[in-house]
């Protein structure tokens, strides 16, 4: 298991946060007086993962070049936490040529294969790809890992279920991770899901399952370390259930009718929660809260800049990199 760095796992998560506030403003700035959801420099539906940062920080501050994730259609914190360029990644969020896909896929559909990285739009589509991945790694006999990603709704789906029994019969390296948010866009775990934790469902598959409360960064970190070391091992996979923290919408425009719980949301945020314990600590002063935030915000400005002033494809490019 990697040594925890607490100033290294606040560094990350203030840097994704700050990328998605960034992008939460741009995309919602040529959209108005009328929502046009195709509208604007950023079109199409935009899912965001504030609040959800330390289920992305705490997972890849142990995983290694080599190692892959697949992600849901909330994606951006596990890409930039597993080191996907950020220039690449915003200029494939506009539709840019000098995106990871030629800005063809989008911010729900990223590609990056030198850091064995994607993410799909479809529920719980990651898993059985994860299993595939990890298959190859034992075949090829490396101690590297693959980690799926979905939401808690994506427990309910099918492949969820195909893919860690496959994975518990075959012994692949692999890490299962639900960031369970309350919310599969609008529906309460408990109006679609018979049970409390989902982890107790790595009990019909013979394999461990843990839960991870409070949306604690150090606690994903230390509950992530033993599950990947566990897989570096060869003693197969592991299911990781995260109670983390969906602070907007589900989309961009979603205007949240449905929670109960949008009162308390502020308060929850696990950013300045974990900067308080730390200043406590002596590990973080303020004058480096105020730096690690300007060089987040520098790096993210610069990103952007990039993306903007990159092509837009052309009508015939349409025609390229695609399969014949």
């Amino acid at each position: 298991m990697n040594e925890l760095n607490r100033l290294d796992l606040y560094k990350e998560m203030v840097r994704i946060r700050q990328y998605e506030a960034r992008i939460m403003q741009e995309y919602h700035a040529d959209k108005a007086p009328a929502w046009d959801i195709g509208a604007g420099l950023i079109p199409g539906e935009m899912h965001l993962a504030a609040g959800q940062e330390p289920a992305a920080v705490g997972v890849c501050a142990h995983l290694k070049k080599g190692d892959a994730i697949t992600a849901p259609h909330r994606p951006h914190h596990f890409a930039l936490a597993h080191g996907v360029a950020m220039n690449a990644m915003t200029a494939e969020i506009y539709g840019r040529t000098t995106g990871l896909c030629k800005g063809k896929g989008g911010h729900m559909h990223l590609f990056d294969p030198e850091n064995h990285f994607s993410c799909s739009g479809i529920i719980a589509q990651g898993y059985p790809v994860a299993c595939g991945q990890a298959f190859a790694m034992k075949r090829k006999g490396t101690d590297h890992v693959a980690v799926a990603v979905a939401g808690e709704g994506a427990a309910n789906q099918g492949a969820f279920h195909e893919s860690l029994n496959l994975a518990a019969v075959w012994n692949l390296p692999v890490i299962f991770v639900i960031e369970d948010n309350d919310w599969a866009i609008s529906v309460p775990r408990a109006g679609s899901t018979s049970i409390t934790s989902n982890a107790d469902r790595a009990a019909g598959y013979g394999i461990p399952g843990v839960r991870v409360e409070n949306n604690d960064v150090e606690a994903v970190f230390e509950a992530a370390g033993a599950a990947i070391d566990r897989a570096r091992a060869g003693e197969g996979p592991s299911l990781l259930e995260i109670h983390t923290l969906r602070l907007w919408g589900h989309f961009e425009g979603d205007a949240q009718a449905y929670r109960s719980d949008l009162e308390t949301v502020d308060e929850r945020d696990p950013i300045p929660k974990y900067a308080a314990a730390l200043v406590e600590s002596g590990d973080l002063s303020d004058a480096q809260i105020q730096e690690i935030t300007a060089a987040a915000d520098a790096e993210v400005d610069a990103a952007i800049r990039f993306a903007t002033d990159s092509p837009i494809p052309t009508p015939e490019d349409a025609l390229l990199h695609v399969f014949a």
